[in-house]
């Protein structure tokens, strides 16, 4: 079959007997992890990279076929930055900044993602999702021989838990017979089907949409341009809406709307995708068909995302719609609040209530994400005749006009979450400050002599100040802030001022060890920032 010939498959962790399956008695890690996709191995790398001992289980021995993700956005590979993966994604990855909306045989407008300077990362690439996983395998290799405590065990499937009080019991199956350990803690990173959420009884709650969608992964040389192009109802009638994406290795992603009352094995045949295809693209273009797969919008997410000593994270703990790259996106921004939380939690830095606010503030953005989507999905797929005249009078009121653009939602493309108004956050008492720098922002980059300013942030809390005074470090209750000292005049650009200042003259700006913005005043104040960083580290005001 074709989808054997372009399948990016990677044997990364071949299954290893185990010094475990020869213990006595089951033995005791701190952190065992459930599941080996990009979800699961960034979160053993966050937790490893803090010197804590992790377990990544996988019933697989690496990474699977087919592209899968493809959209990784500005955010996410900031993340991997911090993971020190981030260069080789960028290396690999399509970048693209510009999409365009057609409607028919016309396009309605367009729009950049990303239309200002002072950026490290693009607002997106395209890279197929084995890749970002083997960038992050590798990562951890190289970690590891550098003394990370990160085991990777293929051929490891969970086949039950039983949570405790204060551990969870878990029984693996291998191909040398069964064996036990124990977990301080469990992190399910195991997908939308989560066995894992099985094994509890838990589940997911929200919608699936009646729709249908076609993926085809192509090999083709083509002309078009490293863009994200959406076509409403195409001229082409391969579907009632389409998607065009370019991949590395001169692989294009289309995705076909093909209708909720399908015959998916029909309609998975060679010669129906072809026949697809070749009406989209004429018939004298070449191709190769490399992968495919059919899908549904998903919009649920679970009620809690922690249960006593196992926390979800990924694709277990919530599912989006694949349009707006809010998937693994929103993964990694999981691995990214739980690695510093579980991290302080571990080390005695933070009470286990800690932990709480990982929901807290997951939850909040699963729930953006779910709004986001549902939004997208109801326009790009509408339920009635009233709803499709309304979307097409919006559609033709685009191509005139300015002010309906925003109304046309062919994905809403994902954003870092900016966690408002919940409970981790301090003041907000810069004033006249950034509204893109408020407290629970992630921190925006911008150009620091001959580097950036993310890179200089992260993986601990830091205080930020900018044409202020401060001491070079606060220590408050064990946990330790350091400062990094800039001036508005460090950026030639403007950019730093324009994003941190904005008409104040100096600011200091508590940082989270995720880089989103704890607390932020226009003057150093001791007290205000001791009390701002218990309150971040779940020890009340």
């Amino acid at each position: 079959m074709f989808q054997d010939r372009y399948t990016l498959a990677f044997k990364l962790y071949p299954y290893e007997r185990s010094a475990d399956q020869d213990a006595s008695t089951p033995e005791r890690h701190p952190v065992v992890v459930m599941g080996g996709g990009p979800i699961g191995v960034a979160t053993a790398l966050d937790l490893g990279l803090q010197g804590i001992p992790v377990v990544v289980l996988d019933d697989h021995e690496g990474i699977g076929m087919g592209s899968r993700a493809i959209c990784f956005a500005k955010r996410c590979l900031e993340v991997a930055d911090r993971y020190g993966c981030g260069k080789p994604m960028l290396d690999k990855g399509v970048v693209w900044n510009v999409g365009k909306v057609f409607h028919d045989d016309r396009q309605i407008y367009d729009f950049n993602l990303l239309p200002e300077d002072g950026h490290k990362y693009p607002a997106f690439i395209n890279l197929q999702q084995p890749y970002f996983e083997k960038f992050l395998v590798d990562r951890v290799r190289q970690a590891q021989a550098e003394g990370a405590p990160i085991e990777l065990r293929g051929k490891n499937r969970v086949d039950a838990v039983s949570v405790k009080d204060d551990h969870v019991v878990l029984d693996i199956t291998t191909p040398d017979g069964a064996y036990q350990i124990e977990a301080d803690w469990l992190i399910g990173c195991d997908g939308a089907s989560s066995p894992l959420r099985g094994m509890m009884g838990l589940d997911f709650e929200g919608r699936e949409f009646q729709d249908s969608f076609l993926i085809a992964d192509i090999k083709m040389k083509a002309d078009f341009p490293t863009e994200r192009w959406f076509w409403f109802e195409p001229h082409f009638k391969s579907g009632a809406s389409t998607l065009l994406h370019k991949q590395p290795d001169d692989v294009w992603r289309i995705d076909f709307q093909i209708g909720w009352d399908v015959d998916r094995k029909e309609e998975l045949k060679e010669e129906n995708i072809r026949a697809r295809l070749d009406a989209m693209l004429g018939p004298d273009v070449e191709y190769e068909m490399v992968w495919n797969s059919i899908y549904t919008f998903q919009c649920r997410r679970m009620r809690e995302f922690r249960h006593g000593r196992v926390i979800f994270a990924g694709d277990a703990a919530h599912q989006v719609s694949p349009f707006g790259a809010r998937g693994a996106n929103s993964g990694m921004q999981d691995v990214d609040n739980l690695g510093w939380k579980l991290g302080m939690v571990i080390k005695g830095q933070a009470p286990d209530s800690l932990l709480d606010s990982y929901h807290e503030e997951r939850a909040y953005g699963a729930d953006e994400n779910i709004l986001n989507s549902t939004r997208s999905t109801d326009f790009i797929t509408p339920k009635s005749d009233i709803s499709h005249t309304f979307r097409n009078a919006v559609l033709a009121l685009a191509e005139q006009y300015e002010f309906a653009r925003p109304l046309v939602n062919s994905g809403r493309l994902s954003v870092p979450c900016t966690y408002d108004g919940l409970s981790l956050n301090g003041p907000d008492a810069l004033v006249d400050g950034p509204a893109r720098t408020r407290v629970g922002s992630p921190c925006p980059d911008a150009p620091v002599g001959d580097g950036y300013l993310l890179g200089r942030l992260g993986g601990a809390f830091q205080i930020l100040t900018v044409d202020a005074d401060a001491p070079e470090e606060v220590e408050e209750d064990g946990v330790v802030a350091t400062r990094i000292a800039l001036s508005a005049s460090d950026d030639a650009s403007g950019a730093l001022g324009e994003r941190y200042l904005g008409s104040a003259k100096s600011g200091v700006y508590l940082i989270r060890p995720d880089q989103h913005v704890a607390a932020r005043w226009d003057s150093y104040d001791d007290t205000a920032l001791r009390a701002a960083l218990r309150k971040a580290c779940g020890k009340g005001v």
